[in-house]
């Protein structure tokens, strides 16, 4: 009954979607101020829709701010929606993380906004709420407030002015614990700095074949990006080109000679990019972005019996004080 009339919604949605595209692009938003706009997620069945940097999320979830195993961070920006499998997800990881002694809790970052779609700062990935951020830094012992958890600074694990791993910093439990993420069969890739990945590349052993998913790239030394596979129901998602065989530890040498090299100066300012609109998204994104307000903790029983629920929208907009993490090219 629910389903038929959760269609019933999105067809006259569609209809009334398909009529607003015919007004001119121009006269609308860019679609990071309409998709930021909106702080409940849309009814319907999970769905991500689009490309990871290019969509949106119908019947999006939200990681409740703390658990036994994890705190959200950030909590003004009202970033932590994601496809139920991607909080059911960090919820796994965050108990296996503290089961097995390698950290007491996650601090988790950005996930998705409550429909997905662009974000006003910070990101351009995390549209269709299966990529989540987990700041390499472990849950302290005495839990954070929420009010300490929007000045709590970002910490790097690379020395100073160095593209390598500092050792007074890192411990085997950082890499114990990207393998662990790693080896979860929902993640399609995780996301670090290369300096990083070198680090690992050099102590993982024997059992390297977790090494595949992790992919060096610009930024993440403060942070780990998980990105989950495209999941059942979401027929139009679309997947990222696999990962490959190998471990990925000989092409490394491209990026400390070639990618993070200084670029030289050019000579003329680069133009910026114009934003993305509405209308250069999935055409379902507008009926997503229309739809009525759904249930977050009724998109967690879509998953398992019970759910874990979701706890209430407190946003506020995010602080010109709350440090941001260093900017990196878009992806």
């Amino acid at each position: 009954m629910t389903t038929m009339k959760t269609l019933r919604t999105f067809a006259a949605l569609g209809l009334a979607g398909l009529m607003a595209m015919a007004a001119p692009a121009s006269a609308e938003p860019a679609a990071k101020k309409l998709f930021s706009a909106k702080h409940e997620p849309a009814a319907g069945q999970p769905q991500s829709i689009g490309f990871y940097s290019k969509g949106c999320l119908a019947g999006a979830a939200q990681l409740p701010a703390d658990g036994p195993a994890w705190q959200a961070m950030r909590l003004s920006r009202d970033r932590r929606y994601g496809h139920p499998v991607t909080v059911a997800f960090l919820e796994h990881l965050a108990a296996r993380a503290k089961s097995a002694g390698i950290w007491r809790g996650l601090l988790v970052g950005d996930i998705s906004q409550a429909r997905g779609g662009p974000m006003a700062f910070g990101h351009s990935s995390h549209q269709v709420g299966l990529d989540a951020d987990i700041w390499l830094q472990e849950m302290p012992a005495d839990r954070l407030t929420a009010k300490e958890r929007e000045d709590f600074p970002f910490r790097s694990v690379l020395k100073k002015g160095a593209l390598t791993v500092d050792d007074r910093i890192w411990t085997s439990n950082y890499r114990d614990l990207i393998k662990l993420a790693a080896e979860e069969p929902q993640v399609q890739r995780i996301f670090v700095h290369p300096g990083i990945k070198k680090k690992l590349c050099e102590t993982a052993g024997r059992d390297r074949a977790w090494l595949s998913k992790v992919r060096p790239y610009y930024g993440h030394h403060e942070h780990f990006h998980v990105r989950l596979f495209c999941q059942p129901g979401s027929e139009n998602c679309k997947p990222q080109r696999a990962v490959g065989g190998g471990d990925g530890c000989s092409e490394l040498g491209w990026w400390f000679n070639v990618a993070l090299k200084p670029a030289p100066k050019p000579a003329k300012p680069a133009k910026p990019k114009p934003p993305l609109m509405l209308s250069g998204l999935p055409g379902q994104c507008r009926v997503v972005l229309n739809a009525p307000a759904g249930d977050p903790t009724a998109a967690m029983a879509a998953i398992s019996a019970g759910g874990t629920g979701g706890l209430a929208n407190s946003y506020a907009p995010a602080p010109a004080r709350v440090p941001l993490p260093t900017p990196r090219p878009a992806r």
